[in-house]
């Protein structure tokens, strides 16, 4: 394939998604008029289209219309409910309409509330404001330089200074108001640039001109963000890749306090939905690559390892490379490679094993499929190795008749358009924000070992056959310690990523976590497995409610990777322990019915617990499940337990 250069999207414009179909309206239209049922899939699949802001305002007030006749379409991503608040001091009247009509791209559905103009911080204040009404699950605080006194220049430093330090302060009396209220998501936008130059290119250096103070704000915010377990959108940024005069629109500011032109507004929402997606799980696990004219130029099995374009010293040889090590880049945080290809497997291999110009090599590949199969099934085939969910996978591949049929057979897979230029393919999968996350850990930048390690478990199942005696080759190590400040980032991550093996699909955000390791009437512990093959990291987090006689299971997840691995049994084992040593007799648990969990249906069951009444389970699908502590017996487990710090000293147990 011969490169030619082309020109960019427009700065505000939705490249990654595909072109807005002509006949959008006429589908909106015919969904209003219909009687009958509409599926959740079709409205996904209209927002995943680069809908300007008409067009999300006529497919807010569409699902609006007929919210009452939309069902779940089966094997689709399930649609979540979610609160989400939005504070500022403009007006709102597009941005909420646009993030609701956008979450569906995401399989949100983003319930939203807004003060009236001006308004916000009295609704934060006032104890029974219809914002606590609301009970906002997330909020946005999404100032303006403007609203915040940053836009007014000074030559006094110290003025410029106090003027910031009171502009934070602000910030942080609203997001504080917030967590106290129980908002478990708080997102704080950094601000955008002021368009109006005081001193020229001498701004910089200013810390009194409206550039300064804002460049301030903007640092001083993360730093808050990071003490008070906040989320952030970095507006700043988003404006200065799209362009500062393109993000913000002076006139329409003026008359109607509307806080960005109304062409961005698209793309901010977007990046408010795929934050809010990423506090749900809802980002992206694994990149599954395509290899011909995606990885390299040309077709390996026609053209031969000499003849395929990758590395330097060509345009298109060197825009192939950038592909493969923004894949490493995205690897080294915790995104596991996979690859999927039409092809011989032999030819497929060989650049990975022996092209000196390439980037990737077959180790940093967890699952390598090459054969004629279609490709649809083959992804399914590399989501149920992995032990992921197939909406937790995202799709780089060239051909467009290939991205077509991977999203018609598998529409949860996350599939960016791109185009014939592969300059642009890492541009367009960073842009995606497939791969959004709120922290980086150091269990992250292992998980694609982690994820290898468990394709050699299952290569040694295979080998060895009986599944007691493979578990107890593995040589396993099960850490069981109570909630700290060390591991509350990857708490919070794993509370807000788990959907399959989690009892109640609860979510806590850090400030949640902190607040719950200095609770003395919660027990929460964290879970850490090794063994032979490698350490797993964190793999459960679990939570219950001590009461005088009878402990309430809050929480209990646990990472997929690791499922038979009786690792459930060493945490009842440790919670039984503690219960009984502080004279509980008995534990309940309760598992809280998702699209996702049906796995652990029978969680309890398994574990020994016995069903309550039927009066006492809720109708609509909870269940709750009790074990007496007098008759625990504690499991012999094919793994050495330290559970030391968890546990009460052995003369009280």
């Amino acid at each position: 394939m011969p490169f030619h250069a082309h020109d960019p999207a427009p700065p505000l414009a939705l490249p990654w998604l595909r072109p807005m179909p002509a006949d959008f309206r006429d589908r909106l239209r015919a969904l209003a008029r219909g009687t009958e049922h509409v599926g959740a899939g079709t409205l996904a699949d209209l927002a995943n289209h680069g809908l300007d802001l008409d067009a999300l305002l006529a497919l807010d007030r569409t699902v609006m219309r007929i919210c009452d006749r939309i069902v779940p379409t089966e094997g689709l991503r399930h649609t979540e409910t979610l609160r989400l608040a939005v504070l500022a001091e403009g007006s709102l009247d597009y941005t909420c309409p646009a993030i609701r009509a956008t979450g569906l791209r995401r399989g949100l559905n983003v319930q939203t509330w807004m003060p009236a103009y001006g308004q916000a911080t009295a609704q934060l204040m006032d104890p029974d404001s219809d914002l606590r009404h609301f009970a906002p699950e997330a909020a946005l605080l999404a100032p303006t330089g403007e609203s915040l006194g940053l836009t007014r220049a000074t030559v006094d430093a110290d003025l410029a200074a106090s003027g910031v330090a009171a502009a934070l302060a602000a910030t942080r009396a609203q997001a504080y108001a917030l967590q106290a209220m129980g908002t478990g998501i708080v997102i704080v936008q950094t601000l955008a640039q002021s368009q109006l130059s005081w001193a020229g290119h001498l701004d910089a250096a200013l810390p009194g001109s409206p550039r300064g103070q804002i460049a301030a704000y903007n640092a001083s915010l993360v730093r808050l963000a990071s003490d008070m377990a906040l989320v952030v959108l970095d507006a700043a940024a988003l404006a200065a890749r799209t362009g500062e005069t393109a993000w913000s629109d002076v006139t329409l500011w003026q008359r109607t306090k509307v806080p960005m032109a109304l062409g961005a507004i698209p793309l901010y929402a977007d990046h408010v939905v795929r934050l809010l997606a990423a506090t749900r799980g809802r980002s992206a696990k694994c990149l599954v690559l395509d290899l011909d004219n995606t990885c390299w130029g040309g077709v390996i099995g026609d053209d031969g390892l000499n003849g395929i374009r990758i590395g330097k010293g060509s345009a298109d040889g060197e825009a192939f490379l950038a592909i493969q090590q923004f894949a490493l880049a995205l690897k080294a945080r915790g995104i596991v490679l996979a690859v999927c290809s039409k092809n011989e497997e032999a030819a497929a291999r060989s650049p990975f094993e022996s092209h000196p110009d390439m980037a990737l090599r077959l180790g940093d590949i967890t699952v390598f499929v090459a054969n004629w199969a279609d490709k649809a099934s083959n992804i399914v085939s590399i989501a149920r190795t992995l032990n992921i969910g197939i909406d937790a996978l995202a799709f780089l591949d060239d051909n467009p008749a290939e991205r077509e049929r991977v999203r018609q057979s598998c529409p949860d897979v996350m599939v960016p358009e791109v185009g014939a230029d592969p300059a642009l393919y890492p541009a367009l999968l960073a842009q995606s924000g497939y791969f959004e996350t709120l922290a980086v850990t150091a269990d992250d930048t292992f998980r694609a070992e982690q994820y290898r390690a468990n394709a050699m478990r299952a290569a040694q199942v295979a080998e060895i056959g009986h599944y007691d005696d493979y578990l107890a080759s593995l040589g396993m190590t099960c850490q069981i310690r109570p909630f700290d400040a060390i591991g509350r980032t990857r708490i919070a991550q794993l509370i807000g990523k788990s959907n399959q093996f989690n009892l109640t699909t609860r979510r806590y955000s850090e400030a949640d976590v902190a607040a719950m390791e200095a609770d003395p009437s919660v027990f929460a512990l964290q879970v850490r497995l090794a063994d032979r093959f490698g350490d797993n990291g964190m793999i459960s987090v679990v939570i219950f409610c001590k009461g005088a006689q009878d402990w309430v299971c809050d929480t209990w997840l646990m990472s997929c990777r690791v499922l038979k691995r009786r690792v459930e049994e060493a945490v009842l084992n440790a919670v039984a322990a503690v219960a009984h040593a502080e004279g509980a007799t008995r534990l309940t648990g309760v598992y809280v019915p998702s699209a996702k969990n049906a796995m652990v249906a029978l969680h309890f069951a398994t574990l020994g617990f016995a069903p309550l009444e039927a009066e006492e389970s809720d109708p609509e699908g909870t269940t709750r499940w009790t074990l007496d502590l007098a008759g625990h017996v504690t499991a012999d487990l094919p793994m050495v337990v330290d559970a030391t710090d968890a546990l009460p000293p052995k003369e009280s147990r």
